[in-house]
């Protein structure tokens, strides 16, 4: 049984019904109270009148991170400041950061769609739940915090970091469900085995991962090594952090919150929506946010949509789990190449830790690509003979699938910083332009 089973099983003809009535709504209500949001569409000759269909979302304006970024910090609050109560940020490393600000409606919204992803994931009351995520102005920790209230479990605040001290915590408190980065959850697996923990004797069963891209092979990699059930959180920033879409038993494409999120994908040269099931950039519009909803916004996310009616009963839009992202794409010997197209190969390769980063660097005029990945300890021990012989099998394997050639470094194990956050996976040595 879903958490809400009024929203998340509703027809699908009502459902439109709804986000109709709540996409007039946020239009009208940005149009009237962001001078950026007027601004926009009166340039592009639209009223918030004109919004008639859902289809119609196509005419307004797209929104991108630069424009929060411009507006920066609360230019794009459609609220009094009076009226807020809680403001979230990005890291704002490349540049100033993403502010998001809540009305108290917003938050307890923001504590449904999590509500609803953590009880998807099997959360349920009398369960025991390690919040593992960073909290802070990241809405990650805080905002998984707010669905496991909703849920009324017990929450473990841990944040993040100090991972010896989140085994000892798993063991002397029976954590059995862990929420994190995926990065983060590899990187606890690892440490329990060097401090000769066996996690999969701990009655930790499930874990809901999320706020950094991950593949599927990454799943069935923690899912191995943890022995437990691995589900994913997606969400942005911009939109209000996790609680956008979430997984389901069935693991089979992730359920949009669409009462929450009017979702696309579009062409990302033109912009316009492409027919569901064929790839493109992911955009939504928030539909019931009050302080800074977000009209299109862009996520660069690839991915598709489609629509059925899932095995858990729910009949929310999915999206497949993302491909990639179009910021993060590499052109690598006239190839679209992204970061978790090289990580799905290299988890085939049975030799080598799934930890592994990505240095970019120009030659010419052309770009090109080492990997370094982490060898197995074994791997490692058998010498310089045996670990040529595995980077050529990486080499001739990624070449096979990918028609690229790549320079592949095997490095000796831990070698590679581990992540207590988000990971990275992508070091860019090009000359500055």
């Amino acid at each position: 049984m879903p958490w809400n089973d009024k929203f998340e099983c509703m027809p699908v003809e009502e459902l439109q019904k709804f986000q109709l009535e709540k996409l007039r709504e946020t239009v009208a209500w940005v149009y009237e109270r962001v001078p950026f949001y007027k601004r926009k569409m009166d340039e592009k000759g639209v009223k918030p009148g004109d919004i008639k269909s859902l289809e119609d979302v196509a005419s307004l304006p797209v929104t991108v991170k630069n424009d929060l970024r411009d507006n920066y910090p609360f230019d794009l609050c459609a609220v009094p400041m009076k009226d807020v109560v809680r403001v979230h940020a990005s890291s704002g490393t490349t540049g100033k950061p993403i502010t998001g600000p809540y009305t108290k409606e917003d938050m307890e919204k923001w504590g449904e769609c999590m509500a609803r992803n953590l009880w998807a994931a099997g959360v349920r009351e009398d369960d025991v739940v390690q919040n593992a995520y960073g909290y802070g102005l990241f809405t990650g920790g805080l905002g998984f915090h707010e669905g496991i209230s909703h849920i009324g479990c017990i929450e473990i605040p841990t944040s993040s970091g100090l991972t010896e001290r989140q085994i000892t915590l798993m063991q002397d408190f029976k954590t059995n469900i862990l929420c994190s980065t995926p990065s983060y959850a590899l990187t606890i697996a690892e440490r329990a085995e060097e401090m000769g923990v066996n996690i999969k004797d701990m009655p930790l069963r499930a874990g809901v991962f999320g706020a950094e891209p991950w593949t599927a092979g990454m799943r069935q990699e923690i899912e191995e090594r943890m022995g437990i059930k691995a589900m994913e959180a997606y969400g942005l920033t911009e939109l209000g952090g996790p609680g956008v879409a979430f997984d389901c038993e069935a693991q089979d494409g992730l359920h949009v919150n669409e009462d929450h999120y009017l979702a696309e994908v579009v062409d990302p040269e033109t912009f316009k929506p492409v027919p569901l099931g064929e790839k493109g950039e992911l955009i939504f519009t928030s539909l019931q946010r009050r302080a800074m909803p977000m009209i299109r916004y862009r996520t660069k996310d690839i991915t598709l949509l489609r629509r059925e009616t899932c095995s858990c009963g729910r009949k929310l839009l999915k999206m497949e789990k993302v491909s990639g992202r179009t910021d993060d794409m590499l052109i690598i010997s006239g190839v679209n190449v992204f970061p978790s197209q090289i990580e799905s190969l290299l988890l085939d390769i049975p030799e080598v830790e799934p930890q592994y980063v990505l240095v970019v660097r120009k030659k010419g005029y052309l770009d090109y690509l080492t990997i370094r990945v982490e060898a197995k300890r074994e791997i490692y021990d058998a010498g310089p003979e045996k670990e040529a012989e595995v980077e050529k099998k990486i080499h001739e394997h990624i070449k096979g699938m990918m028609g690229i050639g790549v320079k592949v470094n095997l490095v000796e194990p831990k070698l590679i910083e581990r992540s207590e956050g988000k990971a990275k996976r992508i070091i860019d040595e090009r000359p500055k332009e």
